[in-house]
Formats: structure tokens, C-alpha cells, sequence
């Protein structure tokens, strides 16, 4: 049988549980995913490096454990938190059970909990640092309030490359990706549009990345602060500044904004999952759109050069910005989208035709 253990909010709200996955004590940032399909791609997204992930959908793990499918090698969440647990997965492309693979990752599971009810108080009081254990503390009040007085973070440098590499080495065009904790999501779509994609880690500075002669530089998706990675808000300016077509995906779009002048704020719960509404400015279409962040640009601090392309629906927040003075765009959302829908993948045929543009003019 599955040993109990308890589900402690940083507001001293509790939620028993069992176990799965790994053993062990988690303390991490709560947040909550409302995706109905692509738990394995929420498990291997290396934007949820160090938080507790709690999915909304009733069960999970009913599809197996599908390689093909991961975003990275391995998990880099803290924790997961689910309703139920499938015990018999049912898919022929499937190598197993959630359960052990998250064992074997040493990932921290716990299953049983009201996660509609959990994603509620997420929603309404904003994510919040928590902690998983075997038995409530003797002194809640006091354990909680150490709980939310500690600093916990996300890191792009966990995640990031430790050296680069090349997909699709024959591509006709070649692209920088600066890895800040990429989905393999997006070298696929590029490699699918005839790219060579040189992956470079995240503290590759500026002189490097342009010795590469790339045709374009997507700057990719990644968790924490963005406002914290200064080095790179740097290195990213002076890339942009160089002419060179650029790309800004997720944690992309936020350090692009950054290295412009404009500023980032930490939203309330987020948004995460395959079901998020985004308006284009400029034609008023909607997009449903993917997407896995907690902060977001400030629309009201975007430099003059720089136009505000696709809003949240939801809440107004930025999710798109085009730049006038460099020939740069950038993305809140996920358009290689896995898993989620497709609206939004003619993004990296507009990313293809700069490149080409920028070739033809340079010629």
C-alpha cells in the first residue's frame, strides 16, 4: 500500500495524499497545469525546474510513458501532484508506468488530492512556496511561516545545454538556439523548416553566438526570474543590436523585452496548460495557444520602437511584442505546441522568412 504523506501551503491549508514516483521531502513554488493531454511534456518541460506541479485533469498517466514524446531527457520539476494515478496504462506506443518512471527519475509524486479544490486556492491566493512530507509538523503555524518566508527559485543554468550541439546538421539555414531550458518541441520545427539548429548553452556570451555566422537567433523558453539573468539580458541586446533575425519563445520573449528597456512582473498563478486564449492586435484574430510561464512583460513599459502583438485574453497581459528598431519578434506562448494545438506554428515560417529576407538584402 501507498505510505500517506501531506501536502503543506506556505497559508497553512493541508491535503493528504499517498505517494508515488520517488521517496523523499520536496519544499518548491506550488503551481497548477490545466492541461487535459501532454503530462509527459509537462514532466519534461525544463521551465517547471524547481516547482511543485499540480495537474487539474481527474488522471493521469492512462497513456503510458511514451519517450518519443519528452521535451528533454528527464524530469526537472520538484514535484507532481495528481488526482489519480492510471495504474493500467493502455497505449501501444507506451514503455511503461508513470509511476516507476518517476521513481527512476527521482521525482516526488503524490496522488489522491483534490486537485480542483488545490488549484482553486492557487488561484485565488497566487502561487505560493510549498512542501511535501510524511507527517504534518508539531507546530503548523510555525513550520508554515518559515515555509513562506524562504526564497526559492527557479533556475536557467540547472536546465541549460552543458555544451553545445547541432540538430539537423544539413539544414540549408542555419539557426542559433539559445538554450535557457528548451522543449525539443522547438529544434523539431525548425529542423521541419530546413534548419540547421546549433543549440548553445545559456551563458554563451554575445561574441560567441554571432562567430557562429547564424542566419537567425530564436532565444527559447526557460523557468525562473527573468529580470535575475542580467548576463544574458546583455549578451541578448547585443545580438539583437547586430541586425541578425531574432526569435523569442516563453522566457525568450520576457529577456528580449528586458534587453529592449521594458520591465517583467511575476503574475498571480500563471499560465499553464494547452487551452490559453491570445488576441493578435492587429487583426483582432484568436489563437488557443500553449503555454508554461509565471511572469510576463509589462506592456506599459515597451519602448517606443516596440508594438504589443498578441494579448491574453483572459487578463490582458502581454503575449506578443514585434520590434521596430531590430529585426527581432517575440512570443509569450508555445507555437511548436507539444502538446497543444497548432494555430500558432506559421511563427516560425515568419521566423524563416526574415532569415531569408535578411540573406537576400545582405547579398
Amino acid at each position: 500500500m501507498n505510505k500517506t504523506a501531506w501536502l503543506i501551503l506556505a497559508n497553512g491549508m493541508t491535503f493528504e495524499g499517498t505517494r508515488f514516483g520517488a521517496s523523499g521531502e520536496v519544499t518548491a513554488e506550488i503551481c497548477f497545469t490545466t492541461g487535459m493531454t501532454g503530462y509527459l511534456e509537462t514532466l519534461t518541460d525544463p521551465s517547471y525546474h524547481g516547482q511543485i506541479v499540480v495537474q487539474t485533469f481527474p488522471m493521469i498517466g492512462n497513456y503510458g510513458v511514451i519517450p518519443d514524446d519528452f521535451e528533454s531527457p528527464r524530469p526537472r520539476l520538484s514535484a507532481y501532484v495528481v488526482r489519480e494515478v492510471c495504474a493500467e496504462p493502455s497505449n501501444f506506443r507506451s514503455r511503461g508506468r508513470l509511476d516507476r518512471y518517476l521513481r527512476d527519475s527521482g521525482v516526488v509524486g503524490l496522488e489522491g488530492v483534490d486537485t480542483r479544490a488545490l488549484a482553486r486556492v492557487i488561484r485565488e491566493k497566487g502561487v505560493m512556496n510549498a512542501a511535501i512530507r510524511d507527517t504534518l509538523p508539531d507546530d503548523l503555524a510555525a513550520f508554515t511561516a518559515d515555509l513562506a518566508a524562504r526564497a526559492l527559485s527557479s533556475d536557467v543554468y540547472a536546465v541549460t545545454s552543458e555544451k553545445p550541439f547541432i540538430v539537423n546538421p544539413d539544414g540549408k539555414k542555419h539557426v542559433v538556439l539559445w538554450d535557457f531550458g528548451f522543449k525539443g518541441g522547438i529544434a523539431r520545427a525548425l529542423a521541419e523548416r530546413g534548419c540547421k539548429v546549433s543549440v548553445v548553452p545559456a551563458g554563451t556570451p554575445a561574441e560567441k553566438v554571432l562567430a557562429l555566422r547564424p542566419d537567425g537567433v530564436l532565444l527559447s523558453n526557460g523557468p525562473g526570474d527573468p529580470a535575475t539573468y542580467r548576463d544574458i539580458i546583455a549578451s541578448v541586446n547585443s545580438v539583437a543590436e547586430s541586425g541578425l533575425p531574432v526569435f523569442g519563445i516563453c522566457l525568450g520573449h520576457q529577456l528580449l523585452a528586458l534587453a529592449r528597456g521594458a520591465a517583467t512582473l511575476k503574475l498571480k498563478y500563471g499560465h499553464r496548460g494547452g487551452n490559453q486564449p491570445v488576441r493578435e492586435t492587429k487583426s483582432g484574430r484568436l489563437f488557443i495557444t500553449s503555454q508554461n510561464h509565471g511572469y510576463a512583460v509589462d506592456a506599459s513599459t515597451l519602448p517606443p520602437a516596440a508594438r504589443e502583438s498578441y494579448v491574453n485574453v483572459s487578463d490582458g497581459t502581454c503575449e506578443g511584442v514585434d520590434y521596430a528598431d531590430v529585426n527581432a519578434f517575440s512570443v509569450q506562448f508555445h507555437p511548436e505546441a507539444c502538446a497543444g494545438p497548432q494555430d500558432t506554428a506559421f511563427l516560425f515560417d515568419r521566423f524563416v522568412k526574415n532569415m531569408e529576407e535578411s540573406r537576400h538584402a545582405a547579398q
